[in-house]
């Protein structure tokens, strides 16, 4: 028999009638002839002999069901799916894959387990592909134990089965597991590829595991793929190793923009702002453009460096991406960070969308440049925006107490920060109690706490400790706490210097010679201080009693000429915060050349009168040179912002943020 097709519409019945006198016609043409060419590969088979009024009103049945999974309507689907399980009749395993991504994206596990339990009934054995899919499912609800179990049940695994479960370990607790997996995998015949490598990278715990990876990867040839590079080069730089990153960046020309990112936030994420913002020119001159994540970790060098002239050339190119919310959070810290307020409260106040995150990093800036009362009345807006603080938040609020003496305050939401947000205090919030006790002076009070705490205090805590007892001179619980530190921590420099410091404000040069010997002993060296400026876009770094600098001369001709006017007003250097057992003039000249103060000078020199002078220090300011900006900034009426490792001073017509309380 002859036919033609007719362009116009047919009925299903006419179509099952002309097909059932051709038994020749190709059970595959003849499917794509009644229905559309995406749909049914199983069900067809079903329906190989000449069909009945019966059998005709169940391909309507898997039409009707096949049409709602495809338009991601769950309720109707579903209740297409119970006739079907009533009259034993299954669809085809793509639109089964369908209806299990509709329940994903609707969050309606329930349904999902119901579509699980329909197609293995009655003998059905669904595609490896629909199997891979229902294991993804119970992956994305978080429920690995069932994934698990459906995984062991599986006759045939391919790379896609394996991957799956690799990836969804690799991002669990049980790290270790997708580790094992993918031994099991390599047993069982299966060859990974970039996405299983890309997802086990993940897992790895140490840089022994890492390394064998590693090995492996070049072995079967991924070292060249994209996205196999690119999770490498970023667990090297979780575990540190930002030269080893760097090696594997430089072995071969890079021509994606996924590396130079990894590369990049690598360093960012170490703290190596400075590499992080030499790759990303590299990365420019070699003709890539920056995407929302290269903008990211070059913010995130920004912030470690302190560069605001820099943070807000980037912030130019951040505005394309307005409604990038990790990106918005990346440049509201790096203005906080870098002193700059008005800024910080600009983006704050124009992001559309704010997490936690942002809440967080606008309370914690708040605190640390020295505005506590502001964080506190910005976490009653949080609250009552009904966004949920969690733990970091409620460290930015007890950090805001701790560096404003605010005991009562602090007391009370550090009692009731399990009661109010379920959060229970960690480490980091102990510490912060244990500051803010200690600062106002009870230090006994924050041995109490110390003894109360529900997890072993770690050296972070005694050294908070120590830091109190430096304040207020209590030299019995001083060598108690730094004994404590270097307990947990032998080669502690920090303690040493901190020890070092409280033993010569009480003239005790005998105990710091000793201290300084233990150290050499040990290979401790004492970090020197510090200060950097950015002039210009330009960073000048200054160490005490500098002399590389190529205008150190007429730095210290300016620096003596301020000296003497700053005594006309009655300064008088506190030789105090001079640790050396030095005489008379020689402690003034030493107090005279520490780094802050040549940074502070070099920057009036540079800068246009009333510009801001912003100091970088590694170290925490002293005394002396706290005097000393406060009564330059009121001498020049000249804005001076100096960020140490602690907190940021603003100082200002002769006071400081920190009211003198740090």
């Amino acid at each position: 028999m002859q036919f033609s097709l007719v362009m116009k519409p047919v009925s299903r019945l006419n179509c099952y009638s002309i097909a059932s006198q051709i038994t020749s016609f190709p059970i595959s043409l003849f499917d794509i002839f009644l229905r559309r060419p995406r749909f049914y590969t199983v069900a067809a088979t079903e329906w190989r002999t000449q069909p009945n009024s019966s059998s005709t009103n169940h391909l309507d049945i898997v039409d009707e069901f096949t049409t709602y999974c495809y338009q991601r309507d769950l309720s109707k689907a579903m209740k297409a799916l119970d006739v079907m399980q009533t009259r034993k009749i299954w669809a085809d395993s793509i639109t089964y894959t369908e209806l299990v991504k509709c329940c994903i994206a609707n969050a309606d596990i329930r349904q999902g387990r119901r579509v699980h339990q329909h197609v293995f009934a009655n003998g059905y054995e669904p595609k490896t592909f629909l199997k891979n899919t229902l294991v993804n499912m119970y992956v994305k609800f978080n429920l690995l134990d069932e994934a698990h179990l459906l995984f062991d049940q599986m006759l045939e695994r391919n790379v896609v089965t394996w991957t799956t479960m690799i990836a969804a370990y690799s991002n669990s607790e049980h790290k270790y597991k997708a580790l094992e997996m993918l031994i099991m995998m390599l047993r069982d015949g299966v060859r990974p590829n970039m996405y299983t490598y890309s997802s086990v990278l993940r897992a790895c715990e140490g840089l022994t595991n890492l390394k064998q990876l590693h090995c492996c990867i070049i072995k079967v040839g991924l070292e060249l793929d994209v996205f196999v590079r690119s999770a490498v080069i970023d667990i090297y730089s979780k575990w540190g190793e930002v030269k080893s990153a760097l090696s594997i960046f430089d072995e071969m020309v890079t021509s994606d923009l996924v590396v130079w990112n990894s590369v990049i936030g690598g360093f960012a994420q170490n703290s190596e702002g400075d590499e992080a913002l030499n790759l990303y020119m590299r990365m420019r001159r070699s003709g890539f453009g920056a995407d929302q994540s290269t903008l990211t970790s070059v913010l995130r060098g920004c912030t470690s460096l302190a560069l605001l002239e820099l943070g807000r050339q980037v912030h130019v190119h951040v505005i394309k991406f307005d409604r990038d919310l990790v990106l918005n959070n990346a440049l509201l810290d790096m203005y906080c960070k870098c002193g700059s307020l008005e800024d910080a409260s600009f983006v704050f106040t124009r992001m559309a969308v704010k997490d936690v995150i942002s809440w967080s990093t606008m309370i914690i800036g708040l605190a640390q440049n020295g505005y506590s009362r502001k964080a506190l009345d910005l976490f009653d807006k949080m609250k009552s925006s009904g966004a949920k603080p969690n733990h970091i938040t409620i460290l930015g609020v007890l950090f805001a107490c701790s560096h404003a003496g605010l005991v009562k305050e602090g007391d009370y939401y550090f009692k009731s920060m399990k009661k109010l947000f379920g959060i229970d205090p960690g480490r980091e919030h102990y510490g912060c109690m244990v500051d803010l006790l200690g600062r106002a002076g009870k230090v006994e009070e924050a041995i109490e706490l110390i003894n109360e705490m529900k997890c072993e205090p770690d050296a972070v805590t005694w050294r908070t400790l120590l830091g109190a007892c430096r304040v207020h001179r209590k030299m019995d619980l001083a060598e108690y706490a730094a004994k404590r530190v270097l307990s947990l921590d032998s080669h502690d420099a920090g303690t040493y210097i901190l020890l070092s410091n409280i033993y010569a404000n009480t003239q005790r040069w005998e105990d710091v010679e000793n201290l300084r010997k233990s150290m050499k002993n040990v290979g401790i060296q004492k970090e020197p201080g510090c200060s950097w400026i950015e002039i210009n876009k330009h960073v000048h770094a200054f160490i005490l009693g500098d002399k590389a600098h190529p205008e150190i001369n007429a730095i210290h001709e300016e620096l003596n000429r301020i000296m003497w006017r700053l005594k006309g007003e009655g300064y008088v250097p506190d030789t105090n915060f001079v640790l050396q057992d030095l005489e008379g003039e020689q402690m003034e000249n030493s107090l005279a050349h520490h780094s802050e103060k040549l940074a502070i000078v070099f920057g009036m020199m540079s800068l246009l009168k009333g510009k801001t002078v912003r100091i970088r220090k590694n170290l925490r300011i002293c005394g002396d040179c706290h005097v000393f900006a406060k009564l330059l900034a009121k001498m020049e009426s000249r804005s001076i912002v100096i960020r140490d490792p602690i907190r940021y001073h603003h100082f200002e017509d002769g006071s400081c943020s920190c009211g003198d309380y740090w």
